[in-house]
């Protein structure tokens, strides 16, 4: 089973018995987007993951933030003349400014050891660059919403339907006023499909059989 925007729709009026008089393809819309930004927040999942890849320019300390960007995991740095390549230190801004604290000053430019969050449109670099030196970000950002169309489908709406589907009627329960006991079935649920989730996508997917072994469980049985 996955869901489409529209199929999702259909299975939210379904569950909750009420029609699209109430229950409209925007508002509809709201509670799906409200939903996948609880999931987004709530797992570290690989759909999550994006790279982009810069280059810095000589004398310019500042790299524009790719858009949409909510956390940045690593900066690997290329010297181009060497070949070389390292992984740039995460510092707090207030570092990079007692590090390298002329940093318009061209005589002590060099490749970068730091960066640091700026603002939200970009980060900093120490010490300013003095040559053009490849950059590649991991970062995460928020997937593509199901909401952009009718026949829209997501990494979630196909491969986890059903914590998908849970975290809507929760916010659907909580847009209804419905009944508590109603709203702690399905978060009941969503919690428990949450947790699946979080298995797979933390736990299984970060392993590697031959270097960590195959996952056991322990298992109840009688002694023979």
């Amino acid at each position: 089973m996955s869901f489409s925007l529209s199929t999702l729709r259909s299975a939210i009026r379904d569950y909750t018995e009420v029609d699209d008089t109430v229950l409209s393809d925007s508002i509809i819309n709201t509670i799906v987007k409200n939903a996948e930004a609880r999931i987004f927040r709530s797992v570290d999942s690989d759909d999550t993951k994006f790279y982009a890849v810069s280059q810095t320019t000589i004398g310019n300390r500042y790299i524009t933030v790719p858009t949409g960007t909510r956390i940045i995991r690593y900066v690997q740095i290329t010297d181009n003349s060497t070949s070389d390549q390292e992984f740039l230190k995460q510092v707090d801004s207030s570092f990079i400014a007692t590090y390298h604290p002329d940093p318009d000053n061209s005589s002590d430019r060099a490749k970068p050891k730091y960066y640091a969050h700026w603002d939200n449109d970009n980060w900093v670099v120490a010490p300013t660059p003095d040559a053009a030196y490849d950059l590649t970000m991991a970062y995460i950002k928020q997937p593509t919403t199901i909401t952009t169309s009718d026949s829209t489908t997501t990494e979630i709406s196909t491969k986890q339907p059903d914590l998908l589907l849970y975290a809507c009627l929760v916010e659907t329960f909580k847009f209804l006023k419905g009944p508590d006991n109603m709203i702690q079935l399905y978060e009941s649920s969503y919690q428990e499909a949450l947790q699946t989730f979080a298995a797979e996508q933390q736990g299984r997917r970060r392993r590697d059989e031959y270097r960590d072994g195959v996952l056991r469980l322990p298992i109840q049985s009688p002694t023979p």
